[in-house]
């Protein structure tokens, strides 16, 4: 990604990153961070975030209000009443550089999202598609959110890796809706939904004898089984 060498990260301002399971614990588990550090709830009545992408969760303390779990957003330290991704590492404005040039401070681990912008699989699930970029974001409402400055080439991007990331983010976020699924069914408590997600993917990995005799956590609205 060599435009991204030299950008001010108008993506990382813009748009709001959804989360997988998956990507919530590599973070945890790699950058020894708490779910709280990084993680939120964004509340989407309109289905602007999820865009059909991410699911939607329900909370006992806000059951009609459908959210999506994503990437914490903070304030700008160069530019006030702008805001950017939890993990963005800002550079400072420069008379070259008058936005500053910006870099994702947890790329190693970034969320699948992130890693498959700005592409999606054609309609066989095969190849990747180039999306259609929009100029600016939120509105245009400050040059920080203009979006990429050239428009990308398909020989941008790693035609291997491009497709393989695409596949993981695709079997993470089937996965994740399924796993939304069964919790709205009961929506439980927000402050235990970290330790309902530890449950369920510590047991992505088991013994073949395991398999047919997988108990049901208890109280099963908090910690429900996730079907195959």
């Amino acid at each position: 990604m060599i435009q991204c060498a030299t950008c001010h990260a108008g993506c990382c301002r813009t748009y709001v990153v959804p989360l997988t399971g998956a990507d919530i614990l590599r973070i945890i588990s790699r950058r020894q961070l708490s779910f709280w550090d990084f993680a939120c709830r964004w509340a989407d009545p309109n289905g602007a975030i999820a865009r059909e992408y991410a699911p939607h969760f329900h909370f006992r303390d806000q059951p009609d209000t459908p959210y999506v779990i994503s990437l914490i957003q903070e304030y700008s330290s160069h530019f006030p009443g702008t805001t950017r991704c939890k993990f963005l590492a800002e550079g400072a404005p420069t008379a070259q550089h008058p936005l500053g040039i910006s870099q994702c401070g947890n790329y190693e681990d970034r969320p699948s999202a992130c890693r498959v912008f700005p592409t999606k699989f054609d309609r066989t699930g095969e190849l990747a598609v180039l999306c259609d970029m929009p100029s600016v974001g939120r509105g245009g409402s400050h040059p920080v959110y203009q979006l990429c400055p050239q428009k990308w080439e398909p020989n941008d991007l790693d035609p291997i890796q491009q497709v393989q990331d695409l596949v993981v983010a695709k079997y993470e976020m089937d996965f994740f809706f399924k796993l939304a699924r069964a919790w709205n069914e009961r929506p439980g408590d927000w402050l235990l939904f970290p330790e309902f997600l530890r449950l369920v993917y510590s047991r992505r990995v088991l013994a073949k004898e395991e398999i047919e005799t997988i108990p049901i956590p208890e109280p099963a609205a908090q910690f429900p089984r996730i079907a195959a």
